[in-house]
């Protein structure tokens, strides 16, 4: 799925998403990666939802976030409820969906200013 979103302030958007990929700028990643306005985390740890810990979120909360948008791969998937309770603890916001849809809306939010992360994992295809 080609995007081609082109407004906004943020260095880092994604151009394209498809099985097993992610483009963000000129760079395809194939790994799962953490991405915000002005910072891109390339091989981030979880390759699927079950191997989500505490840990890999600490990694979106640290950019200081509103809002987290997980994706969570070829089809939405939801984490542990105690993995959910660290941004309900901060005020933070969670979304949890596919990762295609969450890399359309990390766009949108990212054109609109707001501070936005997004946790994308991609599963090897």
């Amino acid at each position: 799925m080609k995007m081609t979103m082109d407004s906004g302030e943020g260095a880092y958007q994604v151009r394209s998403y498809g099985p097993g990929r992610i483009q963000v700028n000129q760079g395809v990643y194939t790994t799962s990666l953490v991405l915000s306005p002005d910072t891109l985390i390339s091989e981030w740890a979880p390759q699927r939802l079950e191997e989500l810990t505490a840990s890999h979120l600490d990694t979106a909360l640290e950019l200081e976030p509103e809002v987290v948008l997980l994706g969570t791969g070829e089809r939405q998937q939801f984490p542990q409820r105690e993995l959910m309770l660290a941004f309900i603890s901060r005020g933070i916001g969670l979304e949890v969906m596919d990762t295609a849809s969450a890399c359309r809306t990390y766009n949108i939010l990212m054109s609109e200013g707001r501070k936005v992360v997004a946790a994308l994992i991609v599963e090897p295809s």
